[in-house]
């Protein structure tokens, strides 16, 4: 039953004058999260003391939080704390390591001891149980990120036979917090919209800012990242969980408002199959020692429901695959710091509370369960060492045919996940190709990540349950578009190389050239060195089509998309050019070479050719979002072109395009999500801009479908005109609603592309086979009157990894991937998918910079193909 606005008053009156009602608190002093029946030293800080208000009061900004936690360390002989890394805004995230000082003493030993009792065989470690916290890796979810400030004070200022017998047992590691940018936008929003008195309305816009803050300075979700590995944030709590690989990981988070309390273990169907189940047992074992707090106090919660254990990106489950016990907490947030639900009035400050608490019984559990915990940890990986001793396959072996950048960042993926590589020894043949000594890599699947190894490069296609709360396939190698495959009987030790990591790419300067410079296009950074070509007012031509260019390497063949600097007709001098080319080799590793000659081999255009060489622009790139569109989608994009392209991105709301200098702009890129349409003014005058401007329109999934409609009087295809009239009405049980349901959803999968490498959009490619990520189950339609439009169509038989049902197969098997169709002076280049997913599918990024360079160099036909003879 709702309340009413006296009753919500009255208990805001009574949380206000008493700091509490049944256990709720809206701010109060340190005492509402001691624990009953413990003594605290008075001489550490309590957080009001150093901040300046009580935990709920008010949010606690990221410089606060830094100073009170750094405070506590600092002055305590139980804390060391070091910063392990910073965010893109440069914020520190620190990291804190909390024992006893006798443990301090000897802790380099500890973790040295921990470490060498998990290699099979070895003594076990009668060391303390290595525990481990996360705080905060999403920006809204404030619960989990003050939590930390009531744990380390609890753990710092503590008194008694408990707390020092829990710190002689444990070794607690504590990362605060794991995303500062995205809890620093929580804290302005949240300040922005406060006022003198609380507004408890769900709809006041202080408690509005789920998606805004939850991700990372880019738009990123963090909490995706533990796999993926391509934010700051991620690459430094990764590094020191695997300096410790801790036996229990935890994990704090907030749901909606209306939800109550739950903790893990998760949905036992959904659970990914390199998880044992002897992990669930034991994670139900910790669960009691939270379920004993939560009935002390009455409190709602709920465990084994709602949440899976499959995606190994998460938290929770990238634990799991890696011996440990991952253990995912999430409360009904707050927003704003005080919200009415149905259940009540919920507030901040009583979140934290429980968040607090549940960490304690978290290393309750854990120290509780040690033994048994421990004995599973090291079974963990003598078990994957036997399966790997079992397995047919021995080893990977991957190659970046053209592209050493794209494979260096496989191989420091795979070190980031503790995954040793090595370098192919001697070259190989294998399923029909040669991996070439000095080009390609090995990874030995007989090492103690062998488990994390199967989950990275393994294809599934079959699931027991097709449910997925996110992704169900995330095959790496095909995300990097690696040439790649297992070797079983083609395996030999003395295929393995010296171990290696990520290498320096600096390629050394090419010399002074009296024609020019050219660069392969091919080369990951290509898009980058071209943009500061052409930032520095320097004119250049692309290759149209493949051509042998006389250079100081003697004839070298370069494929399409290759870049040409000629030195006649430039403003700038000969050696400021050069000076810009050897830069670019050096810090953008991309190979230049000196052209000796405009002369090139028989068959090839030569240098002065205007169709095998056409000029390009430099893009001035505007990005939508907001309003509909999909912010993750959006900051791909912007960390793609800004992050690691260094191009400027002018960044504006879908609905907000009035007043803007149209002619400034030459691109335009709108991503997917559930409104993609532009207001009709604004569609007219994007019409008008591609049409007589020139600007080049880059739309991404339902925005393709949009866009298909909005400029080609091209209509979705509707499912529902097929005659059903003579079959009888389905009906089915109410309670398979949610796997009914899940059937034709296509769960993060990678399907197969045929690509045409020829065209502009396909330039850099070495081959016809593209991976892309698909999450939709949207088509787009091909062209009638332009063969020549569709870039890339899915392949007959798609599904390369992950859940997608036949039916979705079959619909999606020949539409087009990629659509780049002229309109008037411009064009529109249509993704079906999205090719900058979470920015790890090296393969389709490729394919977006073209569209940002080559996307004004894409003809017309001008025959008449409707005819089917013309076929």
């Amino acid at each position: 039953m709702t309340c009413t606005r006296a009753l919500k008053n009255a208990l805001l009156g009574a949380c206000l004058m008493v700091g509490g009602l049944g256990g709720m608190a809206l701010a109060e002093p340190v005492e509402f999260f001691q624990v009953e029946g413990v003594d605290y030293d008075p001489d550490v800080p309590a957080p009001e003391d150093v901040i300046g208000w009580g935990v709920g009061d008010r949010p606690v900004r990221h410089d606060q939080l830094v100073a009170y936690l750094s405070e506590i360390a600092n002055g305590s002989d139980r804390i060391s704390v070091e910063t392990i890394g910073y965010t893109h805004e440069r914020r520190p995230i620190l990291f804190f390591v909390v024992t006893s000082p006798e443990n301090h003493a000897r802790i380099d030993d500890i973790r040295a001891q921990h470490l060498a009792s998990l290699e099979p065989g070895a003594p076990v470690s009668d060391g303390p149980a290595i525990l481990w916290l996360n705080y905060g890796v999403h920006g809204a979810e404030s619960a989990g990120m003050d939590a930390s400030i009531p744990t380390l004070y609890h753990l710092a200022a503590a008194q008694g036979p408990e707390i020092e017998s829990t710190l002689d047992d444990s070794v607690i590691l504590i990362t605060a917090i794991f995303n500062p940018d995205g809890h620093s936008r929580r804290v302005n929003h949240v300040e922005t919209f406060g006022g003198d008195v609380r507004v408890t309305d769900p709809d006041h816009e202080q408690h509005n800012l789920w998606t805004a803050a939850r991700t990372n300075h880019y738009w990123f979700d963090l909490n995706r990242q533990w796999l993926l590995q391509t934010q700051p944030e991620s690459q430094a709590w990764l590094e020191q969980w695997h300096e410790w690989k801790p036996q229990v990981s935890a994990d704090f988070h907030e749901m909606g408002t209306e939800s109550t309390f739950y903790f893990h273990p998760g949905e036992p169907l959904r659970r990914n199959p390199l998880i044992p189940e002897r992990a669930r047992d034991l994670t139900l074992g910790i669960a009691q020692h939270h379920i004993d707090f939560l009935d002390s106090e009455a409190r709602l919660y709920t465990s084994e429901e709602g949440f899976d254990n499959f995606y190994v990106g998460k938290g929770s489950t990238y634990p799991q695959v890696n011996g440990s016990l991952g253990i995912l907490f999430e409360i009904g947030a707050a927003r704003g710091g005080l919200i009415e639900a149905e259940r009540g009035l919920v507030s901040h400050g009583d979140n934290v509370r429980t968040h607090f608490r549940t960490s304690l019984t978290t290393i309750e559990g854990g120290i509780a369960g040690h033994d048994e915990i421990a004995a599973y940890q090291r079974d963990f990986f003598a078990n994957s060492a036997a399966e790997a001793g079992r397995d047919r396959d021995r080893g990977f072996i991957f190659t970046a045919d053209g592209d050493p950048a794209r494979a260096n960042m496989f191989v420091d993926l795979l070190n980031r996940h503790d995954i040793r590589v090595n370098r192919l020894a001697r070259d190989v043949r294998s399923n029909g190709r040669t991996y070439r000594a000095g080009e390609s890599f090995v990874v030995d699947l007989a090492q103690p990540q062998y488990t994390m190894i199967r989950s990275m490069f393994d294809q599934p296609t079959e699931f027991e349950e097709n449910i997925f709360y996110d992704v169900s396939g995330w095959t790496l190698p095909l995300a990097y578009d690696l040439d790649y495959t297992a070797l079983g009987r083609d395996w030999s030790t003395d295929l393995l190389g010296a171990e290696t990591g990520p290498e320096a790419l600096a390629q050394p300067a090419p010399p002074r050239s009296s024609y020019g410079y050219v660069l392969r296009w091919s080369d990951y950074y290509a898009p980058r060195a071209l943009y500061r070509l052409l930032d520095a007012d320097i004119r250049v031509r692309v290759a149209t089509e493949p051509a042998t260019i006389a250079t100081h390497r003697g004839a070298t063949e370069f494929g399409p998309g290759a870049v040409f600097v000629p030195l006649v007709g430039q403003d700038p001098d000969r050696e400021t050019i050069h000076q810009l080319v050897a830069s670019i080799a050096e810090d953008d590793g991309v190979a230049v070479h000196a052209v000796t000659s405009g002369s090139t081999a028989a068959g090839s255009p030569d240098l002065g050719d205007g169709n095998g060489f056409r000029a390009v622009r430099r893009p001035e790139v505007l990005v939508l979002f907001d309003n509909g569109l999909t912010s993750y989608d959006a900051g791909e994009v912007w960390h793609q072109l800004d992050h690691r392209m260094n191009i400027p991105v002018t960044l504006r709301r879908k609905n907000d395009l009035g007043g803007l200098d149209w002619s400034r702009y030459t691109h335009m890129v709108i991503v997917g999500g559930g409104n993609t349409s532009l207001p009709s003014r604004s569609a007219e005058r994007v019409e008008q801009w591609i049409r007589e401007d020139g600007g080049v329109l880059v739309t991404m999934r339902q925005a393709s479908v949009i866009a298909q409609s909005t400029f080609f009087d091209m209509e979705a295809e509707d499912d529902t005109d097929e005659d059903t009239d003579s079959e009888t009405p389905d009906r089915r049980n109410y309670a398979d609603i949610g796997v009914d349901d899940a059937e034709h959803v296509i769960g993060g999968a990678i399907f197969q592309t045929d690509l045409d490498p020829s065209h502009p959009i396909g330039f850099g490619y070495g081959d016809r086979l593209l991976p892309v990520h698909r999450n939709t189950t949207l088509t787009l339609q091909r062209p009638e009157d332009n063969p020549f439009a569709v870039v890339a169509e899915y392949a007959d038989d798609p599904l390369m990894s992950g859940y997608a049902s036949q039916m979705r197969q079959d619909e999606i098997s020949g539409t087009p991937a990629v659509i780049a169709q002229r309109l008037g002076r411009g064009s529109v280049v249509m993704f079906a998918d999205n090719p900058m997913f979470r920015a790890t599918f090296r393969g389709t990024e490729r394919a977006f910079m073209n569209a940002i360079f080559f996307g004004a160099l894409i003809d017309r036909p001008f025959g008449d193909y409707n005819d089917e003879d013309h076929h």
